[in-house]
């Protein structure tokens, strides 16, 4: 069962400023950040809030490290903005077979390594109403690091 909204992807042409830009105009600070060379990202994850189920929402700026990477791609055709929603969930493999079952077609034939070693995979936009939508268990403990830190990765 979804439990809430994981994060939401911003993709971007320059990471350090779109970060300072919701530093400065948000106060929102940077939690994690690591390059994803799978996916051909460099990302920053900024903490919104706390849930009610113990995990957190966070926005996730994208930028990508190669032109030919689904988010380098998407940037040339779309410009910046919003490019996919998450919502969490405790089992993004059970969730995922459930949707699939509803007709709506899953990326991933099996779910992948995501941000801050979570398990994600991403549903069809056109199946969507136009959302890119991606569906993610966390890692336990993600997010409450012990010092407070997440190095970046």
């Amino acid at each position: 069962m979804l439990t809430r909204i994981d994060h939401i992807g911003i993709a971007c042409f320059d990471l350090d400023a779109t970060v300072e830009f919701y530093r400065a105009t948000y106060g929102f600070e940077v939690f994690h950040t690591e390059v994803n060379d799978e996916q051909g990202v460099r990302e920053a994850m900024l903490k919104i809030n706390e849930t009610s189920d113990g995990g957190a929402s966070y926005l996730q700026l994208l930028e990508p490290i190669r032109e030919d990477s689904a988010v380098g791609k998407w940037l040339a055709k779309n410009g910046e903005g919003v490019h996919h929603i998450a919502f969490g969930t405790a089992d993004v493999d059970t969730d995922s077979e459930a949707i699939r079952d509803k007709g709506v077609r899953v990326l991933y034939e099996q779910p992948r390594r995501g941000s801050m070693d979570s398990r994600i995979t991403f549903l069809h936009p056109k199946d969507c109403h136009g959302v890119l939508t991606e569906l993610v268990t966390a890692a336990k403990d993600r997010d409450h690091a012990p010092d407070g830190d997440h190095p970046d990765h």
